[in-house]
């Protein structure tokens, strides 16, 4: 017995040495089982070298999972436990096991450039991880990467795409989530204090390994020209994170544009994210902005649920335009990705604070959704296509899009300027619908101000590199607006904010002209003062939009 039993480990062995030299792409992690303790070891160019004994392989393998303990990590809050983190998952991700982090530890992350890279279910459970921001090697460099199997390519052949064109001439190996871009168009050429010369023409979508693209995320633009094309296969069994109390250090960087990305960054598709806290001490007078505690991008089918983030202080630097503005800071960031749904998800503090900024961002996405959620906010910058508030409650900077398709708010709370603000730095654009049912709108949350139900920008004189819409159609169903505290001249709600205080006649010429609402439908719509609803103060640009109340 005891000779078959070095028989299979022997076997094992060799098995493992024949298959076992991993080299992480980011960490530069190098595997080995040789007959020595289980050990990892920096060398001075900080690649990590990593010895699991034999012996180790066949028990870890026979438990079907590994702890950070079992590669050295101390939890002790002091001892930086980041390399032993980062073999945990290279050794996991090399034999498709579980990592559990050690229940009572608390792992502290330093400032070396480490990315530890998960490609198996990871319950963090209720250990504590310290992310000490302070004193950072590379302030770009994730703490955690959620990464794919599947490794992207290049397609070629595609030399134009049609808006909500159906199928595209490619046989694929299985279905994949697709980026393409003319870097000779530009789009969202933004206005304002931070304004900029655009960024090239994107867009992304999933088509199946037949080439048919799938309609719910449709192509949102015409392409004369593709300059880059690029597939991302989806992985189709879903990967789960659950648990983990993260604390972030926060970074005493100069408050300028630099954003600090040490986070978890999720580039895999199908990923559930169950039960994470981050929360976040530290913050002075001064800082760098931050890109997302969790980053979601290059991916499809995220559901992050029962997760509790964290507003970041807002600090203010020199804009593009010469002039002071307050910068973005973000907990969540979803750049490039579809299919987005954040459940029964809250902010440690309070979503009325205009203190700490939105907690939330994203850029070239599609069909984003709150689900019961309580945030500072919801943004869109360079455009979504759908996106839904059900259940949910968002505070001092309500809503922010603009983007196309259908818009729908519905059951909630919305204590922001305005209810659904169109962005005027990217045009004030949402070409399609918007939808609002069953809602609560409290302007400015409670204070003394002119509530506007739709708010937004347009002088008409500037090229954001497209054609900018008002909504096609905007419905309105069960609204209570509380406009309790509003001002001596007050003449009711607004269903639209004044876009342009210049445009009064048909004097003012619009060098690039704004696609006007057709129609809103209103029903059941009551207000805290007994005022009823105006079309905007400024009626004459909206003076041909009909408006049916029923």
């Amino acid at each position: 017995m005891i000779k078959y039993s070095l028989l299979i480990i022997f076997f094992f062995s060799c098995l493992f040495l024949a298959h076992g030299q991993l080299e992480n792409h980011l960490d530069n992690i190098m595997i080995t089982s040789k007959k020595k303790k289980t050990q990892v070891k920096a060398d001075k160019n900080g690649k990590l070298h990593v010895n699991v004994s034999p012996k180790d392989v066949l028990y870890f393998k026979a438990m079907g999972g590994v702890s950070y303990s079992n590669f050295g990590a101390v939890g002790d809050g002091k001892t930086d436990d980041m390399d032993a983190i980062a073999a945990t998952h290279a050794f996991a991700n090399l034999h498709a096991l579980r990592v559990k982090a050690d229940e009572g530890f608390t792992y502290y992350i330093g400032g070396k450039e480490r990315t530890a890279e998960i490609r198996t279910d990871t319950d963090f459970g209720t250990a504590a991880f310290i992310i000490d921001d302070t004193e950072v090697q590379n302030h770009r460099a994730s703490v955690f990467l959620v990464a794919s199997q599947q490794r992207p390519f290049k397609v070629n052949g595609i030399t134009s795409l049609k808006r909500n064109q159906e199928k595209i001439d490619l046989s694929l190996p299985r279905s994949c989530l697709i980026s393409v871009v003319n870097s000779n168009v530009k789009h969202y050429i933004r206005y304002g204090l931070n304004q900029d010369n655009g960024s090239q023409q994107t867009d992304i979508f999933v088509v199946d390994k037949n080439g048919n693209v799938d309609l719910d995320a449709p192509i949102i633009w015409d392409f004369d020209q593709i300059t880059d094309m690029t597939a991302i296969p989806l992985d189709t069994t879903t990967l789960y994170i659950s648990g983990g109390r993260f604390t972030t250090i926060a970074n005493k960087a100069e408050s300028k544009y630099n954003y600090y990305s040490r986070n978890i960054a999720i580039t895999r598709s199908n990923v559930v994210v169950d039960g994470l806290e981050h929360h976040v001490i530290g913050e002075g007078d001064h800082g760098a902005p931050y890109g997302g505690f969790i980053n979601i991008r290059d991916c499809a089918y995220v559901r992050v649920k029962n997760t509790l983030l964290t507003g970041r202080k807002t600090y203010r630097t020199i804009g593009s335009a010469g002039k002071p503005v307050s910068m973005g800071s973000y907990d969540l960031l979803v750049n490039r990705a579809l299919n987005v749904t954040l459940e029964n998800c809250r902010q440690t503090n309070d979503i009325n604070d205009s203190t700490y900024w939105g907690v939330m961002s994203s850029n070239y996405s599609k069909n984003l959704i709150y689900d019961h959620c309580t945030f500072s906010r919801f943004d869109a910058h360079k455009g979504v296509a759908n996106a839904t508030i059900l259940n949910s409650t968002l505070g001092h900077m309500g809503i922010n899009a603009i983007g196309s398709g259908v818009l729908t708010v519905e059951n909630s709370t919305i204590r922001g300027k305005t209810l659904i603000n169109l962005r005027g730095d990217y045009g004030s654009s949402w070409q399609g619908e918007i939808v609002i049912r069953n809602c609560i709108f409290v302007p400015e949350g409670g204070k003394t101000s002119s509530a506007n139900i739709i708010g937004g920008a347009y002088s008409g004189q500037h090229n954001f590199g497209y054609t900018c819409y008002m909504p096609e159609t905007i419905t309105i169903e069960n609204l209570h607006i509380d406009d309790t505290h509003h001002p001596e001249d007050y003449k009711g709600p607004a269903i639209f904010k004044d876009f342009n205080e210049e445009m009064t006649d048909d004097t003012y010429i619009e060098e690039f002209p704004y696609i006007r609402t057709n129609e809103i439908i209103l029903k059941n719509v009551t207000t805290a003062s007994g005022k009823n609803l105006i079309i905007s103060r400024n009626p004459f640009m909206f003076k041909d939009v009909k408006v049916n109340t029923y």
